[in-house]
């Protein structure tokens, strides 16, 4: 249903790095294809099996700021992808969040989770539900 996801950054390079780290290094996404608006602007497209993951210094020249009550959710194969997505968040300038990664059960099934704030503080999710 989805075709891409975009979040804004305050320090595009510190966004490059920490993602590259997260999705090059967990889920294997090359590096960015990185383009450059008419504005002078610089965006970042991550894209990966179908889908593109893309950082953006926000076009309207105000400050990034993390969207209240959005969280963005990446898809694991493993519980251990869901823990190397965390540690390597946390690794490149990220923050970990609320419970620490593993196990939650609930009315819609068990599932991995991690939580994770980007340095701009976007919430990210890594999720691994079991077949």
């Amino acid at each position: 249903m989805l075709n891409h996801v975009m979040v804004g950054s305050n320090d595009i390079e510190r966004s490059k790095t920490f993602y590259n780290a997260v999705l090059g290094g967990v889920f294997g996404a090359r590096e960015p294809y990185e383009n450059r608006a008419d504005s002078g602007h610089v965006r970042l497209f991550y894209r990966h099996d179908g889908s593109s993951f893309c950082v953006s210094q926000p076009i309207n020249d105000e400050p990034a700021t993390p969207a209240n009550g959005a969280t963005i959710g990446f898809k694991c194969t493993s519980p251990e992808q869901v823990q190397a997505f965390h540690d390597a968040a946390v690794t490149a300038g990220g923050t970990s969040i609320e419970a620490p990664p593993g196990l939650r059960e609930s009315t819609m099934g068990a599932a991995w989770l991690a939580y994770v704030r980007d340095p701009d503080g976007n919430k990210l999710c890594a999720i691994y539900r079991p077949v």
